[in-house]
């Protein structure tokens, strides 16, 4: 359990160092709070006998910068003239242990014998890693030896505190050991209007939709192969409809040998071209659920869609949705990719009367039957990141930019890389005093700083010939040759480099209780914890060289809600409400255990993302919403001029050896149907978004701190509340 702070008499050293190097030489602030947190983790909390410590280490330290070699002899030396001979001997074990866990993690040996023994921590990481496939076995295997290199290629000491969950860098498995990037809003427009080359082929302009879709299939399997994060295809239904254009014009000239009447050569011609769109999206479905990249798993990937005006980018998003309604298979299973983000905006498509809301409404019966899907408000997602584009991959968003020539730029650009801050350990550490928790959290900012700063080195070391599709055939946009510079796609602003975080609910518990949602104090000091990483983040990007675009990123925490737990309950121990759950929140997430309205929760959440424009996502769970999509009609209208990105979490779970549908029990073991207890993958259809995607959990399971966090999640209302409360919303909102 946390202890409370002890009574303190004054610790201030006029003779403390003010400058720290790292054994590594990164430098530092010297933080006297850090020796303060060895001694109280010697049980030497009494604050005199701190004082007398601290005030012989400096003594012998006595200079304004020193290193790590020194404090350590230092302030070894002085608990043992001090006769704290055992917490002497203590604090040297430990380093010791710290060392000895070092040369464990970087030795490959041991983490593929963990591997070769199917540890869930490595297995299970990714949800959308089928680890029984060959395949997927490789890129683990790879993976392993990457993480073991990765850690000793990186500075020392970020390394140490990524292994300490101090920090998370992301995607270990691939970078530093190799210079990729992470997501990416595909340049489809361009390679599919310029041409370009996969393998040895060079691939020319489409004259049809269904080659143009086929197209799409190639360049995101390439793509996925070459960054380890997802890849969007943003207004796809936009950069499509030309070429659908050309196949209604083929079947025109078609239809005047046979026909002599024009309007039913336009007839056929459009009836023709209908079903080609069809054929198209539907083949684009399943080219991408069978695709494996050679990360061994399904690309992520994102369409997004939904402000197409003329005839055929309406057939194509009603073509999009149409697809996902239908299902795989002879069994109809639910799609997990691509993931559907479709566009509202008003006056467009939002309300009866709109010249698109047909289209709204089957959205609205997709995302009931199929959880896709989410929607972005048009007007919000301006307000927020600066211009209005899909996210790359589920939830990265860039901010808006311009071009030399004053264009506005959004495909092509990219995401190059994540580091995420434990917020919940800061807290804790902070043992309840706000004064040591800025005190703890300014020294993590600089370490993610740093994190940052060599991520994004890294990847501008790659060449051109690395990934050919990215900087060379126009993913990336107008490609360079051989010899360009890849830094070229990534300063000034294209391209970001992303802090991200997990646990503000946890954090909140700390100061002020489990249930502090409501406590407007409590809100505004978890609102400042991020404006905090915000505003660094612009100090960060004025400062760097190459000013990229550092960014606040609302971590989505797959595995990490797990990994940061299960590091801090080994530290902390059981801590009710926060590590007893065994679980991390997501980002600034209302604590999914409670039951606030679909509107409560919204309404709570909205303001974070201003401040962590880079990524973020709402959610809200229902029950079965089948037979009342009305009801996700009110929360998607409402929510319109409040969020930017939301999500829907609804139970459409399938059994097909009984034909139970709806939401399946969750077991120790996983998940099983109620009626009659199928848990085979074979025989039933078990979706839960994971974190910003879906996953089948009974096909490719999760890692424990996920599954408890879904299994937690607390139903946003009934369908009647829901119904009811919108109607008042909606009375309330005419009235303005």
């Amino acid at each position: 359990m946390l202890k409370p702070a002890a009574e303190t008499v004054s610790l201030n050293f006029a003779n403390a160092p003010k400058k720290f190097i790292k054994r590594d030489g990164a430098p530092f602030k010297f933080e006297q709070f850090k020796l303060e947190m060895v001694l109280d983790e010697l049980g030497l909390e009494d604050s005199e006998i701190k004082a007398a410590v601290l005030s012989k280490v400096y003594a012998k330290l006595a200079t304004y910068t020193v290193d790590a070699v020194q404090v350590h002899a230092a302030f070894r030396a002085s608990l043992n003239e001090l006769g704290y001979l055992n917490e002497a001997k203590e604090y040297e074990a430990k380093r010791r242990e710290d060392e000895a866990d070092w040369r464990a993690e970087t030795d490959t040996k041991q983490r593929l014998a963990k591997l070769v023994d199917k540890d869930p921590s490595i297995v299970h990481e990714n949800a959308n890693k089928d680890s029984d496939v060959f395949a997927t076995q490789r890129d683990l295997t790879a993976g392993t030896v990457g993480k073991t290199v990765g850690l000793t290629l990186m500075p020392q000491h970020i390394a140490k505190a990524h292994l300490r969950g101090d920090i998370h860098w992301h995607d270990l498995d691939y970078t530093p050991l190799s210079p990729m990037s992470n997501c990416c809003l595909i340049d489809f427009d361009y390679m599919l209007n310029h041409g370009f080359k996969i393998g040895n082929a060079f691939v020319e302009v489409p004259n049809s939709i269904r080659v143009a879709t086929s197209q799409v299939a190639q360049i995101i399997t390439s793509v996925a192969s070459s960054q380890y994060g997802g890849c969007s295809f943003d207004r796809c239904d936009e950069v499509l409809a030309p070429f659908a254009e050309k196949d209604y014009k083929k079947h025109l000239e078609e239809g005047r040998e046979f026909i002599d009447d024009e309007d039913k050569v336009k007839a056929f011609a459009k009836k023709r071209t209908q079903k080609d769109i069809y054929d198209a999206m539907q083949s684009l479905e399943y080219e991408i659920n069978t695709m494996f990249s050679s990360q061994g798993q399904t690309p992520f990937t994102t369409l997004g869609f939904g402000l197409g005006t003329n005839w055929i980018e309406r057939e194509i998003q009603k073509d999009i949705l149409q697809v996902r309604i239908e299902g795989l298979g002879r069994e109809h299973r639910t799609a997990i990719f691509p993931k559907l983000v479709f566009s509202l905006k008003k006056g467009f498509n939002l309300h009866p009367g709109d010249p698109n809301y047909d289209i709204k409404k089957l959205a609205l019966e997709c995302a009931t039957k199929r959880m896709y899907p989410d929607v972005l408000s048009y007007d919000k997602i301006i307000d927020i990141t600066g211009s209005f584009k899909a996210p790359m991959g589920c939830r990265s968003f860039l901010q808006g930019w311009k071009d030399e020539q004053g264009r506005e730029v959004n495909s092509g650009r990219m995401n190059l890389g994540v580091v995420t801050l434990n917020l919940p350990r800061i807290a804790m550490e902070s043992q309840g005093d706000m004064d040591r928790f800025w005190e703890i959290f300014n020294d993590r900012l600089e370490l993610g700083r740093q994190a940052c700063e060599y991520k994004a080195k890294r990847v501008t070391e790659a060449k051109p010939v690395n990934a050919p599709t990215l900087y060379e055939y126009g993913a990336f946009g107008q490609g360079v040759g051989d010899d360009g510079d890849v830094n070229d796609f990534f300063k000034n602003g294209r391209a970001t480099v992303s802090l991200g975080y997990i646990g503000l609910y946890e954090v909140g518990t700390v100061f002020y209780g489990p249930d502090w949602e409501k406590d407007p104090e409590a809100k505004a000091f978890t609102l400042e914890v991020v404006k905090k990483m915000h505003d660094a983040c612009a100090k960060w990007e004025k400062e760097d060289p190459n000013h990229y675009h550092y960014s606040v990123y609302s971590t989505p925490s797959e595995s990490l809600t797990d990994r940061f737990c299960r590091l801090d309950t080994e530290k902390f121990g059981k801590v009710k409400d926060i590590t007893d759950k065994e679980y991390y929140t997501n980002s600034f997430h209302y604590d999914v255990r409670k039951h606030p309205t679909p509107f409560e929760k919204l309404d709570f959440e909205k303001d974070y993302p201003y401040y962590a424009a880079g990524g973020f996502i709402h959610y809200c769970e229902y029950p079965n919403l089948k037979q009342n999509p009305a009801a996700l009609e009110a929360v998607w209208d409402w929510a319109y001029d409040r969020v930017g990105y939301l999500g829907t979490n609804t139970p459409i779970d399938k059994c097909y050896e009984c034909g139970f549908a709806g939401e399946f029990k969750s077991t120790a073991k996983g998940f099983e149907c109620p009626q009659c207890g199928n848990h085979n993958p074979e025989t039933c259809d078990c979706v839960k978004r994971t974190c910003g995607y879906l996953g089948n959990p009974l096909k490719r399971p999760m890692v424990h701190g996920r599954h408890e966090e879904i299994v937690h999640r607390a139903k946003h209302m009934s369908l009647g509340m829901v119904s009811e409360e919108a109607s008042l919303e909606k009375q309330k909102n005419s009235q303005y």
